[in-house]
């Protein structure tokens, strides 16, 4: 019975299944995947700048920024009068005259003229801070993030003891102790030296994020060496949150120089700065408040103008933000 069911199959030739193609003239060749050249180029900065520009807010905040800047660059475009040459006791805690927009300090001195002096200063201070909490919180941040081990436990070590000490107390501490050497450099060290575990942690985070991305693993099997990764991938990719947290330290780099001058410990009374104005202003609050409302003014605007910038910033260079607008 076998034997005859194997001699028929056999024998019956095998099914071939019947395939349809369509016509050609019904299914024309399409390039699926050919690339849209006249499509816009796109990144994380160019899509940064095109939600930036599209912000009301931006332009306003930027705009208030260029004009402190132009102020403290070329103050004397916007005043002929010298802040303490021509002081007169005849004109203490007087009103706003010709010539004179804003009126006069105690000691008789043109509190616009003061204003428009002691912008250089502030600003200096900030951008001197900025500069060494950048430099010190990318050496630090980089090297512990990327290397990990004993490197990131020493240098974290490190940044934690700082981190632990507020610095406006370690800076009111050595303007005390160089109570002879107060100038913008003492108060801008004092500020910066003590300032940068923040920017130094921020970018730990992000370059133990990006550390572990393809390209770097391709960068690594490649045989490039570590300190070049870590130059020309790593840190490009990282500093991003960097640049935000930046603009928030020199902006409160310039609230820490007037709070040490209020306090009596920041620049001496010769040098022009807000926060002098303040403290010289503070006993004369009721007499004549435009002494302290002036100054105060001009510190809260630029102060303000760099937050909402750094604000802008960090939403700007979140995905995640600029999707839910």
């Amino acid at each position: 019975m076998s034997s005859n069911t194997t001699t028929e199959s056999a024998a019956t030739p095998a099914r071939s299944a019947n395939h349809y193609v369509a016509p050609i003239e019904e299914t024309p060749l399409v390039s699926v995947d050919a690339v849209n050249v006249s499509e816009k180029k796109s990144n994380l900065w160019i899509d940064a700048w095109r939600d930036l520009r599209r912000r009301p807010l931006f332009w306003i905040s930027s705009a208030l920024i260029l004009l402190v800047v132009i102020v403290a660059l070329f103050p004397w475009l916007f005043t002929q009068t010298p802040p303490n040459d021509e002081c007169f006791l005849a004109n203490s805690n007087g009103a706003p005259t010709e010539g004179h927009p804003l009126g006069f300090t105690k000691q008789g001195c043109d509190i616009y003229a003061r204003i428009i002096d002691g912008t250089a200063t502030s600003l200096s201070v900030g951008f001197i801070v900025l500069v060494l909490t950048t430099f010190l919180g990318l050496i630090f941040g980089a090297f512990a993030g990327f290397y990990g081990g004993w490197v990131d436990s020493v240098l974290s070590r490190v940044g934690d003891i700082f981190f632990s000490i507020p610095y406006i107390l370690a800076a009111v501490v050595i303007m005390s102790v160089l109570s002879q050497y107060r100038s913008v450099w003492s108060i801008s060290l004092a500020i910066g030296l003590f300032a940068w575990p923040s920017t130094a942690r921020v970018l730990r985070s992000e370059i133990l994020r990006v550390k572990s991305a393809d390209y770097v693993m391709a960068s690594t099997a490649l045989g490039v060496s570590k300190f070049k990764i870590l130059l020309k991938h790593v840190l490009p990719n990282s500093i991003a949150p960097v640049i935000v947290i930046t603009a928030i330290s020199l902006a409160a780099a310039i609230v820490a120089e007037a709070t040490l001058s209020y306090l009596g410990v920041g620049l001496g009374g010769s040098v022009m700065s807000w926060g002098n104005d303040i403290n010289q202003a503070q006993n004369d609050l009721r007499t004549a408040p435009q002494t302290l409302i002036y100054p105060s003014l001009a510190l809260s605007i630029t102060v303000f103008a760099f937050i909402m910038l750094s604000e802008l910033v960090r939403d700007a260079l979140d995905p995640k933000a600029r999707a839910l607008r």
